[in-house]
């Protein structure tokens, strides 16, 4: 819900986003410093700064085709007051005397030197911004538009994303809807993914309900989830999950191996894997350790969950695409490259599943066709490519290769 405070609570995330900090951080610390708001009112500015992110080019075109192009303004307030404004006029379709009402002086946004006059005649314009150019209309650095090379897919980037959730433990995806049902949420069921479910209301309630609390439920990509399947895993198998972070995918592979089997799981900063440790801890997944001397020499499995990008996540984090450089990209895939070799030197009779949450083939299908042309050990067995415009959720790439000789 839009309204004076709320207007300045995601003006202010914007602006602390536009100087260089994450746009997770800028939202909550502008939501920490908000007073008053309710429900409605956070999850629109949490919206409101995602979408100013995600169409910044789109609206300071629109702001230049009415004849205040950003660069004739001084402050980042004054950039950030008027993207809202044109945000929430042409692509929500609020009517002007409205919008007026939510950013004109005094506040809710200082400093600030743009006078109303001015947000008043940007709105007023018959704004119309070209369509012809992908970059802009979809609102992405050329290079990384071009690196894309899919208008479908930077549309399906800038989408809201929905709440994905997997079911534990596997096979009890009825049940679990049904006890959702029972407490007025509903869910829909993911075509092709045994255990996923996509929240379908707006509220909140999900976080509270007895599936969430119980461990019944987790909040995870339907990707995510995707490439825990491609693993393949029967049941009892000892697998690594390298690359940890956070534990997402540590707790689907734990839950596809079962208790007989073991879940390793390691990350190069320790710092990263505090919230799986505690993630496993609070499931009681006694089957998953975190060694601080990783041996892979008894792994059938390891999953490498690369360091990319992030370009297949751009829904959930928008402000990246105007921080991220080709150069960066060549980075990643030199890091993806070298940890395939350290893994497959370490591990020379498992399989290795590489996944990265990234669109761009050069983190992708090029760092895996290298790795194998370089190591002549393995074959690609099977890859995938979950696409955010043909399912649920974010963009991502995962490849199963095998050693020579070894039977699936």
């Amino acid at each position: 819900m839009a309204s004076r405070k709320a207007a300045a609570a995601a003006v202010a995330a914007h602006v602390a986003v536009l100087k260089g900090r994450p746009l997770r951080a800028a939202l909550s610390e502008a939501l920490a410093k908000a007073e008053g708001l309710g429900g409605n009112e956070r999850r629109f500015v949490a919206f409101c700064t995602r979408e100013l992110s995600r169409h910044l080019r789109w609206l300071d075109r629109a702001a230049k085709e009415a004849g205040h192009a950003p660069s004739s303004f001084h402050l980042e307030e004054d950039r950030a007051v008027m993207r809202y404004a044109l945000w929430r006029r042409f692509r929500l379709g609020a009517e002007a005397a409205q919008v007026m009402r939510e950013v004109s002086l005094p506040g809710p946004v200082r400093p600030r030197s743009v006078p109303d006059a001015v947000v008043a005649d940007a709105l007023g314009k018959a704004v119309k911004v070209p369509e012809d150019e992908p970059a802009l209309a979809h609102s992405f650095p050329t290079w990384l538009a071009e690196a894309i090379g899919s208008p479908q897919v930077m549309e399906a980037l800038n989408r809201e994303p929905r709440i994905m959730m997997k079911v534990r433990p596997n096979g009890t995806r009825d049940e679990v809807q049904a006890l959702l049902a029972a407490k007025g949420i509903t869910t829909a069921k993911v075509e092709g993914v045994a255990d996923a479910l996509v929240l379908e209301d707006d509220g909140r309630a999900i976080f509270e309900s007895g599936p969430m609390k119980n461990g019944r439920l987790v909040v995870m990509d339907v990707g995510s989830q995707r490439i825990v399947e491609l693993c393949g895993l029967k049941g009892g198998e000892t697998v690594i999950d390298f690359c940890a972070g956070a534990g997402g995918k540590t707790i689907a592979l734990a839950d596809a191996v079962g208790e007989h089997g073991r879940v390793l799981a390691w990350d190069k900063s320790q710092k990263r894997l505090a919230e799986a440790k505690e993630r496993t801890h609070k499931l009681k997944l006694r089957h998953v350790s975190f060694p601080l001397e990783l041996r892979m020499d008894d792994a059938q499995l390891v999953l490498i969950d690369a360091p990319c990008s992030g370009t297949g996540s751009l829904a959930r984090e928008p402000d990246q695409k105007w921080k991220l450089t080709p150069e960066a990209v060549k980075d990643f895939a030199k890091t993806q490259g070298a940890i395939l070799d350290e893994v497959s030197k370490k591990a020379p009779q498992a399989v290795l599943v590489y996944a990265t949450c990234s669109v761009l083939k050069a983190e992708d299908e090029e760092v895996v066709e290298a790795f194998v042309k370089r190591s002549k050990r393995y074959t690609l067995e099977a890859s995938m490519r979950v696409w955010p415009q043909e399912s649920e959720g974010a963009g991502f790439y995962a490849a199963r290769l095998t050693p020579l000789g070894r039977a699936r």
